[in-house]
């Protein structure tokens, strides 16, 4: 069974840095995607980011431009970069992986990022 860990979150005031890690049990060169995803109290969870096995990224409009994701095959690790952030960027972060050969979808268990003056 895949673990997905992550790491990095906190209080940060507004325009301020931080960088999340997602790091999985085994080689992550096995997903054909990794992402985040955030859940803000009282809302749904949305999409954040995607980076899929050949580096290719995608983001949801509310943080293009100001967080960036990566990721370190040798390290079996996932990165988000958050900057600028903003008051409703505040919201438990999780990573997820998808691997289509056989078919799973893996879940961290999240991390909180706060960000309040």
């Amino acid at each position: 069974q895949v673990q997905l860990v992550e790491s990095g979150g906190g209080l940060v005031q507004p325009g301020g840095s931080l960088k999340l890690s997602c790091t999985a049990s085994g080689s992550i060169s096995r997903f054909n995607a990794m992402g985040w995803y955030r859940q803000a109290p009282g809302k749904e969870r949305d999409w954040v980011a995607q980076i899929t096995s050949g580096g290719s990224t995608n983001y949801a409009d509310s943080v293009k431009g100001r967080f960036t994701i990566s990721r370190d095959n040798a390290k079996n690790t996932v990165y988000l970069q958050m900057n600028r952030l903003k008051p409703e960027d505040t919201a438990v972060y999780s990573c997820d992986a998808v691997q289509s050969f056989p078919w799973n979808h893996y879940w961290g268990q999240g991390t909180q990022v706060t960000v309040s003056s």
